[in-house]
């Protein structure tokens, strides 16, 4: 069975390559990814809270970033690929396939993509926990999450690849505004008892961000 999935990809640009960075990213990096087989669209997005960048990819399954196509398009890099990649750090780069989607029936028919903001959490979950998390995520929290009426959507996926934490699983939830991280339906899930039990583990340790959307999605030649 193939899934879905989604290629994560953030860096933070050197201090002198601001402008140069997001001119290559849109009309070098990102355009030559939207003809490959597999690839189906892609955002762009900045951290809200620092200088980041992410890419959002979304792929058919994770087998569109094994295509020679894909490899040809890595391999034939120009020097300004070069010099931005060189002068980027904290670079990180995740392949997770989805096991989940939710959306909330109050958005009246919003999509995902438009979103104003996109909150990832990633966990690393030990093996032998992955039920008790996954049965926490998907009947207690995300439902709670969904009652508040600006979480338009979440999506769940564990990590099959990436680098440089050894996280195991992603939840991306798409908002429409800011305000949805302060709601009281947020409180209520971030407090509930079976959250607060889960929460006492050592491994319970969620690595998030925020992210605003820049610039209107790629959408590949052919899906």
């Amino acid at each position: 069975m193939t899934r879905k999935a989604v290629l994560f990809s953030e860096m933070t640009p050197g201090a002198t390559q601001e402008d140069e960075f997001n001119h290559w990213y849109d009309t070098e990096h990102i355009p030559p990814r939207m003809q490959a087989p597999g690839f189906v669209s892609a955002q762009r997005f900045r951290n809200a809270d620092g200088p980041a960048y992410l890419a959002l990819y979304e792929l058919q399954d994770k087998c569109a970033l094994l295509t020679p196509e894909y490899k040809e398009i890595k391999a034939s890099s120009g020097e300004s690929t070069r010099r931005i990649v060189a002068g980027a750090k904290d670079v990180t780069r995740y392949i997770g396939e989805e096991i989940s989607s939710w959306k909330n029936p109050q958005a009246h028919n919003a999509s995902s993509s438009e979103a104003a903001l996109v909150y990832a959490v990633f966990f690393t979950v030990p093996a032998p926990r992955t039920e008790a998390f996954d049965r926490w995520y998907e009947e207690d929290h995300i439902p709670t999450l969904l009652d508040c009426s600006d979480w338009l959507a979440v999506r769940r996926f564990r990590i099959v690849d990436g680098e440089p934490q050894p996280f195991t699983h992603l939840a991306l939830h798409y908002l429409a505004t800011a305000d949805a991280l302060q709601s009281s339906a947020r409180e209520q899930a971030n407090n509930s008892p079976w959250r607060m039990q889960l929460a006492q583990e050592e491994w319970f340790t969620a690595h998030s961000g925020v992210f605003r959307g820049i610039g209107q999605p790629f959408v590949a030649a052919r899906t």
